[in-house]
């Protein structure tokens, strides 16, 4: 058996990194995944590992369903210096929009996994490339076509990631974005 990883625990660490910098009073961080996605569980440990050493306080959200979003962000956005880390699932990009809307009406700076939600008005995203993995995957497809045994492919991480900004929505919550960061970045959507 082989296949395809979405994403390393250890990023974890670099999805509070991002939104610290760019909100640095950001002190209380929500992070919203699905609980029953174990990858997500795992990287939310990372963050939590991360947190003290950033200055910042986790509180982990489960949704299941789309109610449970808007709790999440309602307790988020009662906790002073908040922001959110979320984390893509079945749940959060059905309910993408009204996600990024409750974000920007509680004016909490929030990172999600892909840029998708970024484009769509989100502050920032940090993750894997899909396109790159989905090249890879058609590099596996290949080989096994050609014979190659599916168990001896090993399974393979993400290799690129990408960090993509939204200056807008930074500025519609009267965030300032480093010039320090802007040249890490992938993607600057102005």
């Amino acid at each position: 058996m082989t296949g395809f990883t979405t994403g390393e625990y250890a990023m974890g660490g670099k999805k509070l990194e991002v939104p610290k910098e760019i909100a640095r009073d950001l002190a209380c961080v929500t992070v919203i995944l699905d609980p029953r996605q174990s990858t997500q569980v795992g990287v939310a440990a990372a963050i939590e590992i991360a947190a003290p050493s950033l200055g910042a306080n986790v509180t982990v959200a489960g949704a299941r369903e789309g109610a449970d979003l808007e709790r999440a962000l309602g307790a988020a956005a009662r906790e002073p210096n908040g922001g959110l880390i979320v984390l893509a699932s079945a749940v959060t990009n059905a309910h993408r929009h009204e996600v990024i809307e409750l974000a920007a009406r509680h004016r909490l700076p929030a990172i999600y996994d892909f840029r998708y939600f970024v484009a769509e008005g989100g502050l920032a995203s940090y993750g894997h490339d899909p396109a790159e993995q989905y090249r890879q995957a058609a590099i596996y497809v290949d080989r096994i076509l050609r014979g190659t045994k599916p168990a001896d492919l090993p399974v393979q991480a993400p290799t690129k990631y990408e960090l993509v900004i939204n200056l807008k929505t930074a500025k519609g919550l009267g965030l300032g974005v480093p010039p320090q960061l802007l040249p890490r970045a992938d993607e600057v959507i102005e």
